[in-house]
């Protein structure tokens, strides 16, 4: 994987499939990149977009666009330690719900 940034434009987006394809600013082949690629970003890419990005292989060996960003978008911050997931966090107040309310049966069995 490359360190420094390389930027480009983004040449084509297919929103519906989350991926499209930039055109370097030093003229080389274009480069796929993933919306994976670009989390944080407060907003999803349109064509057009300058992209900030490194480079990787994937698993087929094909270079692809990683750690990107769109030039002038927020970057939304990592959530502070202590701060869940929303998807987790239903999944932990179910978990911790289902104690509590077997925590009261096995109370109300007591004799």
């Amino acid at each position: 994987m490359t360190k420094t940034m390389i930027k480009g434009v983004l040449k084509t987006w297919k929103e519906d499939r989350g991926f499209g394809f930039i055109s370097p600013d030093d003229g080389g082949k274009d480069i796929f990149i993933h919306i994976s690629a670009l989390k944080g970003t407060s907003r999803r890419p349109v064509t057009g977009d300058v992209i900030y990005y490194q480079i990787a292989r994937d698993n087929r060996g094909k270079f692809k666009a990683v750690n990107a960003n769109i030039e002038g978008v927020e970057i939304l911050e990592d959530k502070a330690p202590g701060f869940l997931d929303p998807k987790k966090g239903i999944v932990l107040i179910v978990l911790a719900l289902v104690a509590i309310a077997a925590a009261v049966v096995a109370l109300n069995l007591k004799p």
